[in-house]
């Protein structure tokens, strides 16, 4: 039994528990604009000084400070580059960086907002000193602004202007608003997804979500590069997201994004790849509708190429034939998807990608040990400067790994 005095010793709560508390009462009620300032009132219980909050922009090239934030002559917060900079060292590596690296303090720390893998932006804070405990805390509050940032951005039109470097076409900003995050993370599976261009983009997408020990995965390349192209791509995951919650299958589902584009949009189709991962067991199941197989790396090499008769694509109402597909992944499995705006690059002296180079990018990133959103963040950009930063075609790549808790038995198929 504890004491009158020891239980009122217990009850009292931290400094880093004000902290937290406080900050998420703040926030109920203020919008996006009013979180610096009250991240900073907040921090200052944990003697942290100096607090500024980036967000990355759309195509990961720069960290963009939330509005109404001022260094410490008073001018606005400058805007950095996420490559070549200490700062983008902590969004890329996504750990903590400090600076100066020596001494005994005060110094800077550079924290990554994540929520889970995906990179939202970078928290920078000016501690006394450092210390297990210190960093610790620092970790803590960057989760929580982490999460007060995506709570806030959906309604917030101050941050889809503030992360975009330029204006968005009609196609694209269709498209942005129906994509999840471009990253996803449990303990027992990873995915990352990147798309360009992001601010021209027509008829590219990718939807994925969890359904208890299933991961539904799904990529479309809708004809053309025009509003029609992304209202089709858009009319594909509408139609595949709503039979799939109705428990279809595969095939089924392709089938009713099939008609839907074939009763809206007289000569429009879409090629794509529908599949789901049972989590527990690592069976793949897809069904390719005229779109390019998914690759299958392991240990850092390719070990599969998940091809087969593909059926039509979707939207002209022809018979299928090959239907729904398996295979059995083994643990750490890397599942690729693509649209053949990545392996079709073509330079200005006509040189494709390719898929040679494309596996060979990705394989080589691994083996160096980077996140795997690093690794497609670099990569659209390795295929950007191939074509001399213009893409002549959508570019869509999404991987994911898979990586159980524990050894399961393998299924005979």
């Amino acid at each position: 039994m504890r004491s009158e005095s020891e239980q009122a010793l217990h009850d009292v709560p931290s400094e880093g528990e004000r902290t937290l508390d406080g900050l998420l009462d703040a926030m109920h009620l203020a919008g996006m604009e009013e979180m610096p300032a009250l991240v900073s009132e907040h921090a200052r219980l944990e003697g942290f000084s100096d607090v500024s909050i980036y967000v990355t922009d759309l195509q990961q090239l720069l960290l963009v400070p939330l509005p109404n934030q001022r260094d410490a002559g008073g001018g606005p917060l400058p805007t950095i580059r996420i490559d070549g900079t200490l700062a983008g060292r902590a969004f890329r590596s996504m750990s903590l960086v400090r600076s100066p690296a020596g001494g005994e303090g005060p110094y800077r720390v550079w924290a990554p907002l994540l929520d889970g893998t995906e990179r939202i932006g970078l928290l920078g804070v000016t501690v006394p000193h450092g210390g297990e405990v210190v960093e610790r805390r620092i970790k803590t509050l960057a989760s929580l602004v982490a999460l007060l940032v995506l709570s806030k951005r959906p309604h917030s039109d101050s941050w889809a202007r503030l992360v975009r470097a330029r204006p968005m076409a009609l196609s694209a900003e269709v498209l942005w608003n129906l994509l999840p995050p471009g990253t996803f993370a449990k303990d027992d599976v990873v995915v990352s997804a990147a798309l360009e261009p992001a601010y021209e983009m027509g008829g590219d997408t990718y939807d994925y979500a969890i359904d208890g020990h299933t991961l539904h995965l799904s990529i479309y390349d809708a004809m053309g590069h025009d509003t029609s192209a992304g209202l089709t791509a858009t009319l594909a995951v509408g139609a595949s997201r709503n039979h799939r919650r109705q428990g279809m299958s595969l095939a089924e589902t392709a089938q009713a994004v099939d008609e839907a584009i074939m009763s809206e949009f007289e000569g429009r189709f879409a090629t794509g790849v529908l599949a789901s991962l049972d989590l527990r067991t690592g069976l793949l199941a897809w069904v390719n509708r005229g779109h390019h197989p998914p690759l299958v790396l392991r240990d850092g090499r390719l070990v599969a190429t998940l091809s087969g008769v593909p059926d039509p694509p979707m939207g002209f109402g022809l018979s299928v034939s090959t239907g729904e597909l398996h295979s059995q992944l083994q643990p750490g499995d890397r599942l690729l998807f693509y649209t053949d705006g990545v392996i079709e690059a073509q330079s200005p002296d006509g040189e494709r990608f390719g898929l040679e180079r494309f596996i060979g990018f990705v394989t080589k990133r691994e083996a160096d040990g980077l996140p795997i959103p690093e690794t497609l963040r670099r990569l659209i950009q390795a295929i950007l400067a191939h074509q001399r930063g213009r893409l002549q075609d959508d570019a869509t790549v999404m991987t994911v790994e898979w990586k159980p808790r524990r050894p399961r038995h393998q299924l005979v198929l």
